[in-house]
């Protein structure tokens, strides 16, 4: 063999190992919808951050593995982690009943409600002000499903979807639609600092976030034993005073040890 075709074989040999370690970068796949925020979404830098990133990467490292965050939209975190494309799932998912019949879930770490935003100038109150009013929701989530479920008590006028907070403020913002429904968490930490923007009612639902998996996948009893360690150090407390400058108060899922969800 040559010295020309030693170096052409070294540098093959070469990218075809940079190859397999950038296939196998990770030992754990995560599909996230980056953009709703505080939950993961991308800093002024580009970094993905946020309460459930932080989350499940002391999660990885308990467990001694890796993470890679795939961004994927909301509607698409279903079939991809029952698909096997992705590991698990994260993007403040609620459990509930119809959801645990195709998926699983870890125990949760977050007890939230919906609400209604509105712009400060508009006079909204609360729903009783929404009749007729068009409003805004994310495709397939929660608030969602509320809407559709309560549009004739409220008298909503028309429901229209986007895929995650950003576009639906802008559109607030712009006077396109009249009011938003979505995770209350969410909706405080972006309004904070916005005085053209109110959350005028809490929408009680009794939802609980977690972290979601194919369904039965063995993954999902290992990242519930790492959580329930979590709450026992305060870990996941500390997360939601980072994020929310709040304490989590002792009653909530961030704070108490829960069982895996099941389905009835």
């Amino acid at each position: 063999m040559t010295r020309s075709t030693t170096v052409k074989a070294t540098l093959l040999a070469g990218l075809l190992a940079a190859f397999s370690t950038s296939a196998h970068a990770a030992d754990l796949t995560v599909g996230a919808n980056i953009g709703n925020v505080p939950w993961e979404f991308e800093d002024a830098s580009g970094k993905v951050t946020g309460f459930e990133v932080d989350l499940v990467n002391e999660i990885a490292k308990r467990l001694g593995k890796t993470v890679e965050f795939v961004n994927t939209p909301f509607n698409g975190l279903f079939p991809a982690v029952q698909s096997g494309r992705i590991n698990m799932a994260i993007s403040s998912i609620t459990i509930t009943e119809k959801r645990l019949e195709s998926v699983s879930f870890a125990q949760p770490y977050y007890d939230s409600d919906q609400s209604l935003t509105v712009t400060a100038a508009s006079g909204i109150t609360g729903l009783k002000d929404m009749g007729d009013k068009v409003v805004g929701v994310d495709t397939g989530s929660t608030g969602d499903m509320w809407a559709e479920a309560n549009k004739g008590e409220y008298k909503l006028g028309e429901i229209r979807r986007f895929e995650g907070l950003q576009p639906a403020m802008l559109d607030l913002v712009a006077g396109r639609i009249d009011g938003y429904i979505s995770d209350i968490p969410a909706l405080l930490y972006y309004v904070k600092d916005k005085p053209e923007l109110k959350v005028v009612e809490r929408i009680p639902t009794g939802e609980k976030y977690s972290i979601m998996f194919n369904k039965d996948d063995p993954l999902a009893a290992e990242v519930n034993t790492v959580i329930t360690t979590l709450k026992q150090e305060g870990f996941i407390a500390k997360l939601h005073e980072t994020w929310f400058g709040a304490k989590a108060e002792d009653t909530t899922s961030t704070v108490t040890v829960l069982d895996m969800p099941k389905a009835m």
